[in-house]
């Protein structure tokens, strides 16, 4: 009798480019010049509002290439993807979307993002978790993503309700932020057949 092992079944993620308005979304496992994406995330992860909001395990280069791994790891595990979003002109780190599964058998994930404070303010949040989502919707087979953030996060509340990304109510210390002590969160989601 042979058996089938369970996770082989499950739906995985792909590394996949996505194109979008002002960014390419490109996997971390993908991303090339990693010293100087190590430079851009020890950087980006000084910033106050990403060090309180999303704080990053990348203060330093040497912290920031571990980040990267775990991000590419993540994504040959099938577990996650993790898309760095780099200036198409330029090829700057502008910030990052990630995707992972929560139950890949019920078709359940959780996004996730942050940016650099030089590419705040511009529709980009949005329009790159509308990308990824619809990537997530089509090519993975995602049936509901949700997306968490601080009640006191106003930015990120914004780019949930412009992304598509309805609110559903507030779960109660619910995450130990950068600051060390728990917020509430607002819970968004969107569904595939939205």
């Amino acid at each position: 009798m042979s058996t089938v092992d369970p996770s082989a079944l499950a739906p995985t993620f792909r590394p996949a480019e996505l194109a979008g308005d002002g960014f390419r979304a490109v996997p971390w496992s993908l991303v090339g010049d990693v010293e100087r994406r190590c430079r851009e995330i020890a950087a980006i992860a000084a910033d106050p509002d990403v060090a309180l909001w999303n704080p990053l395990a990348g203060q330093t280069p040497a912290h920031a290439e571990r980040w990267i791994a775990g991000r590419t790891a993540a994504w040959e595990s099938g577990a996650a993807g993790s898309f760095a979003l780099l200036d198409p002109d330029r090829d700057h780190l502008l910030g990052n979307v990630t995707v992972r599964w929560v139950d890949p058998f019920d078709g359940l994930a959780m996004i996730g993002y942050w940016l650099d404070p030089a590419a705040r303010g511009r529709g980009l949040a949005t329009r790159a978790v509308q990308a990824v989502t619809r990537w997530s919707f089509e090519s993975v087979g995602a049936r509901r993503i949700e997306l968490a953030h601080a009640t006191g996060n106003s930015a990120s509340c914004g780019v949930a309700l412009r992304a598509g990304y309805p609110l559903e109510g507030t779960l109660r210390d619910s995450h130990r932020f950068g600051d060390d002590q728990y917020h509430d969160e607002h819970l968004h989601a969107r569904l595939a057949t939205d």
